[in-house]
């Protein structure tokens, strides 16, 4: 069964044994050892080996035995549609939802409401599990994605993303008073050294990320914050900020573990997103109001 994935930005520069192993989190790591060394993995059409490392945009492919993925259930579900055609359709993602099917997780995703919602109408670039999906945000974080219908709509999104044209701003709750109006964090995030699960600023073995802040409000203790994602890693904003000891509110894996206020996740929201459209060729942008409990708890915080 031939599989067919193009790499996110998020993986650049990732050996490709390590992207395989995220990406397909069915296949045991012996197993994609034994693709790759019996040449059934090609990244561009050329066939690689364990040590390649994957650029974002190329197409990597693999052969394995079948069935590789499970059954992926349609499930009809209230979706927050904030735009659609026949080429995209951008969705405002609530809390809690996670995006797409991962090892014993395959039901309640946004690609499972997305299967019932588009029918077959999804790109498939990303292969079974990950139908129509260029970009991911993360379970807690709420806000606006876009999700391609057709290959020709994730390629040029992919290629938007790679080039860092797309337009990302999110807004978010920091702890801690930032002193400054604006700034910018250039700093490379990869895996944790000891906690696989977790990103970190990673001098040696990451991947360059670059985010720009600035203060939409102070309060008596927290920040209110606007971010510009220029590039796209795991968990950026979280790790960014966390970094400059000012962690997102409710980030329990970045943040500290006890939050006042009894929050279920970071308070980050992708507010707004902004592309070229694959077929008209225009600009267009949208934006995802803050979801409520957000909304409350600023006029909750001190001042």
């Amino acid at each position: 069964m031939r599989q067919q994935f193009q790499v996110a930005e998020e993986f650049e520069d990732m050996r490709i044994d390590r992207y395989l192993a995220e990406i397909c989190p069915d296949l045991s790591r012996s197993y994609v050892q034994k693709l790759l060394k019996s040449g059934d993995v090609e990244a561009d059409g050329v066939k690689v080996k364990p040590s390649y490392r994957v650029s974002a945009g190329e197409v990597v492919e693999l052969e394995v035995q079948a069935p590789s993925e499970p059954e992926i259930l349609a499930q009809d579900m209230d979706l927050d549609i904030v735009y659609e055609d026949e080429d995209v359709i951008l969705i405002n993602k609530p809390k809690g939802m996670v995006v797409h099917p991962a090892a014993g997780h395959y039901e309640g995703t946004l690609v499972n409401g997305l299967m019932a919602h588009c029918k077959d109408q999804l790109s498939g670039i990303n292969g079974m599990l990950r139908p129509g999906i260029v970009h991911r945000i993360d379970k807690d974080t709420t806000g606006i994605l876009i999700v391609c219908k057709n290959d020709m709509a994730h390629r040029s999104i992919a290629a938007q993303l790679k080039e860092h044209s797309i337009t990302r701003r999110y807004q978010a709750i920091v702890c801690g008073v930032i002193r400054e109006e604006e700034g910018t964090v250039d700093a490379p995030i990869g895996r944790h050294p000891t906690d696989r699960k977790k990103m970190c600023v990673n001098e040696k073995n990451g991947r360059h990320a670059v985010t720009h802040y600035r203060v939409l409000r102070r309060f008596a203790g927290y920040t209110y914050i606007e971010c510009r994602l220029e590039t796209g890693r795991t968990h950026q904003i979280r790790v960014h900020m966390a970094s400059l000891h000012h962690p997102i509110l409710g980030d329990a894996v970045y943040g500290p573990a006890r939050c006042p206020f009894h929050l279920e996740g970071q308070t980050l929201h992708a507010g707004v997103l902004g592309f070229v459209h694959p077929r008209t060729g225009q600009y267009m942008e949208f934006t995802a109001p803050l979801p409520e409990y957000f909304e409350q708890l600023l006029d909750r915080l001190p001042q």
